[in-house]
């Protein structure tokens, strides 16, 4: 096992974690619009996630290429924050296990070291499962629910979770390789992917985010929180309205896609569509959020 370059825990957890599931999300290619980075910022917060461990920035990152950053905090004072990759843990109201939160910048260098430390902060707390998220840009419309693709290589959450493998050949990132190691490693592990409409891929897109929240949902029968992030999705929705209404080319090309899609999926409008919805609003009434 290769040697651990992450700082010593500055949030252990006081009691043992329960059948713990890493969720985890990597900013930069595997992070269209930041779609999956903010959905795990958005877990962090909404479940009060406490900080574990960072990896060292200083064992992957070119800092030429992601900077160190300046912030002023509460007093004033200036402080120096560094590119890397931070381990939370958060205890989902209502749910029968805990979370593993890893959120990171995709490394400049030595992947293989850096999907064997990942690999060893899921061993420690004995994570049942691992779940990357990932986001890409596609030629979907803004208008209709954006896709969700649920891959994995475990016989057992093939056949349990009725998700299919990655038929993806090309270039990886490192939600790749993590995934490659996580496997390797005896761990079950699947990855969800965000389709994000390639005409505004640029950050932020809420309704990505929603959409893979939903599917976490779904998968981990967690309730999750949503907050604004349903009005922050029709908001962003409106705005590209407005855009498509001022470009009669881009008005023209989401016509094509939205009629390519409804003809795609016509069958979508099923019972088991429906059903799903109402499991999740069930989940959410059943486990109100708790305070104090």
């Amino acid at each position: 096992m290769s040697e651990s370059h992450s700082s010593p825990a500055a949030g252990s957890p006081s009691v043992p974690l329960r059948d713990p599931v890493v969720i985890a999300a990597f900013e930069g290619w595997n992070d269209a619009g930041e779609a999956a980075s903010q959905a795990v910022a958005h877990l962090h917060r909404v479940w009060g996630a406490q900080e574990l461990a960072e990896f060292d920035p200083e064992e992957y990152h070119d800092f030429q290429v992601n900077r160190p950053t300046v912030h002023l905090d509460d007093e004033g004072r200036r402080r120096l924050v560094w590119p890397t990759t931070r381990v939370s843990w958060a205890r989902p109201a209502g749910s029968a296990r805990d979370v593993l939160l890893v959120r990171g910048i995709e490394p400049s260098m030595r992947w293989k070291t850096y999907a064997r430390e990942f690999v060893e902060h899921a061993r420690a707390h004995d994570a049942s499962l691992v779940v990357t998220l990932g986001a890409l840009l596609a030629d979907v419309p803004h208008t209709r629910p954006l896709p969700i693709t649920s891959t994995t290589e475990d016989e057992t959450l093939l056949q349990r979770l009725t998700i299919e493998r990655s038929r993806y050949e090309g270039p990886t990132g490192i939600v790749g390789v993590v995934q490659e190691f996580v496997a390797a490693a005896g761990l079950p592990a699947l990855s969800l992917w965000a389709a994000i409409p390639h005409y505004v891929g640029q950050p932020p897109s809420p309704k990505g985010t929603l959409a893979l929240l939903h599917r976490v949902e779904e998968l981990l029968e967690i309730a999750v929180p949503m907050e604004d992030l349903p009005e922050d999705a029709r908001a962003w929705e409106h705005g590209v309205d407005e855009l498509a209404e001022e470009d009669t080319e881009i008005a023209e090309y989401v016509q094509q896609l939205e009629e390519a899609k409804d003809t795609a999926e016509l069958p979508e409008a099923t019972g088991e569509a429906i059903a799903r919805e109402f499991e999740r609003y069930l989940r959410r009434r059943d486990d109100p959020p708790r305070r104090g």
